[in-house]
Formats: structure tokens, sequence, C-alpha cells
């Protein structure tokens, strides 16, 4: 495709009348003498011209192929919270421990992408399994635009391989449900303390002095929606609540945007982006070898690369099929 080709779709996808519009509406905005009095609300808008400014600017003067890519890559980070640093929970699916053995595998995935991209990666909770494995680990990965590159790894993930623990060595099949929940530093939503139940119990992993002598584990439970969140790794039951209560705060947040979206497309027609689904991605180790997105049909043969923490293009490429869906439907318009 060539390069004017590309800048069309390109102009679709970043929505630049939108942004121009929108730029002329904060203009306006800006323009009423009142607008400064509210310094955090100024300050908050002005920044968002800056960004819309930037944006319009690269692509006006975007002459190569390679500066199309860039842009291309920026406008697969649309969401509010895609900024932030994120929260990850692995949770093994039924099968005991095989299904313990892949979420540890999973696990220690995302930790090594983490140490990859530079990103500060920190053990939360982790829930041993009997016999192998993990029943569930929480991790933080610290660092910018984290959510927004593993957000898309919400949902179920499939293992095929033949079993270390099967004596008749017969192929197996794993599942094991990931979660991705951004660290909100600041947000509109409210707990209140007769919503919440508190247990504390002794932790069982690994953490700091004393974790094991001492109740210091914390698990929240928030009785409107069912959410359970617990924190064991910290040093002490305040920093394990404290920690806690950050994730259960990211998942409301969801909850609550997912809520306003829907409202959103109701309103506008548009149609509803999934952001989770069941089986997202498959991972076949015998009878030959395939990592598979169902999302957005990106495959590599490249398996036990991917399960060191290579998953880069894999992130990229499902945040691509996000948002060609979202431009052929502006296109379709």
């Amino acid at each position: 495709m060539d390069l004017e080709s590309r800048k069309k779709e390109l102009a679709v996808l970043l929505d630049i009348n939108a942004k121009q519009q929108r730029m002329q509406s904060i203009q306006a905005e800006m323009a009423d003498p009142k607008f400064w009095e509210n310094h955090q609300y100024a300050a908050k808008v002005a920044q968002e011209l800056k960004h819309l400014d930037d944006v319009i600017v690269q692509f006006e003067l975007a002459e190569t192929l390679e500066e199309i890519d860039e842009l291309e890559n920026e406008a697969t980070f649309t969401g509010a919270h895609d900024d932030a640093s994120a929260y990850l929970s692995v949770h093994a699916g039924s099968g005991g421990t095989e299904a313990q053995d892949w979420a540890e595998m999973l696990l220690r995935m995302y930790m090594r992408y983490g140490e990859r991209a530079d990103y500060r990666v920190e053990l939360l909770d982790k829930v041993d399994g009997e016999e192998a494995g993990i029943k569930s680990a929480t991790i933080l990965v610290r660092g910018y635009r984290a959510y927004g590159k593993l957000k898309g790894e919400n949902g179920t993930h499939r293992l095929v391989r033949i079993s270390p623990y099967d004596a008749d060595k017969s192929r197996h099949t794993s599942f094991a449900l990931v979660e991705v929940v951004p660290e909100v530093e600041k947000s509109e939503i409210t707990i209140k303390p007769d919503d919440l139940r508190i247990d504390v119990y002794r932790a069982g992993g690994h953490g700091g002095q004393g974790v094991n002598t001492t109740d210091s584990a914390v698990r929240l439970t928030h009785l409107p929606t069912g959410i359970i969140v617990t924190c064991q790794n910290e040093r002490s039951q305040l920093q394990n609540k404290a920690q806690a209560m950050k994730i259960l705060q990211g998942k409301l947040q969801l909850l609550e945007d997912e809520k306003q979206r829907a409202e959103e497309q109701k309103h506008k027609g548009e149609p509803v982006l999934a952001s989770w689904g069941n089986q997202i991605r498959s991972y076949v180790l015998q009878p030959y070898q395939l990592v598979k997105d169902l999302r957005s049909g990106y495959e590599t043969s490249a398996v036990h690369d991917v399960l060191d923490g290579e998953i880069e293009t894999l992130l990229t490429e499902w945040r691509k099929h996000v948002a060609t869906g979202r431009m052929n439907y502006k296109e379709s318009k």
C-alpha cells in the first residue's frame, strides 16, 4: 500500500476530524476567563489540548511509511487508563496439577515479559498448588503503559501438551484465566466500609520478614459485586490491605467504565467491542508447536520464546486488531 493510501487509513484510525473539532471546542472554552478559576480542571484540559495538537501535527508532517507505522502504533492506545501500571492475576482452571502447572508457566511468562520490557514487577499474592504449580497469583507490573499493553491478555489461555505428570504420556489440555486491572491513582469510585468484608489469615507464600508467623494476609470481599481480592506478600497487614484496596479500586473502576461505555454506544449506535472473551489464545506444544491468538489471528511457531516472555508482537497485533475494527466501522458508516 502506498503512502497516500496508508495516510488516508491513518486519518480514519486517528479520527483526525473529531480531534480537530475537539481542539476548536477546547480553544473556545479556554477563551472564557472563568475557565482558569478551576486550576485542576484547566490543567487537565490544557494537557488534552497539547496531546491533540501533537497528534495532529505529527499526522500532517508524516512523510514516510516509518512515521505512519509509528503513528499507527500510537493510535492503538486509546483507553482512559492505558498509561497506567497494571495488576495482572493468573488463576488455574479446573484440572488439578495440570492446570496449576500451566498457571505457573503463564505467571513466569508475564514476569519475564515485564523484565524484558524494563518494567518493575512485584509479586503481591501467590497460592501454591498441592503438588506443583500455582492456584493463583497476582503481580504488579509497574511502568508507563503497562496496562495499555497487557489489558488484551484478559481471558482464558489454553495449553495443549504431553503431560509431564502422566505416566502414559498422553496429551492434555489445560486452561488458565488471566485478569488485568489498571493501577488507578485517582478514581471517583467510593468504596463504603459497610460494603466490605475484611478477612485476615496467615500468609503462605514468600514475603517480608515474619510473613509466615503473623496473620498478615488480607482478603477483601466487595459485597455488592462479589469481587474478591487477596494480598499477602507485603510486609504487614496494613500494607497488604492498602494494596488489595488499590486492586479492588481498579476492578470497580473498570466495571464503571464498561457501564458508561455501553450506555454511550447504546445512544450512538456504535458496536460493542468485547474486551473479555472465553478462550483468547492457544499454546500448542504437541503434536506441533504453535501459539495462536484467536482474536487477531496472529500465530507463531516460536512457542518457547513466547513462554519466555517474548509476547510484544502478540500484544501489538491484538491492539491493531481492535483499532482496525473501529476503523472499519467508521469507514462503513
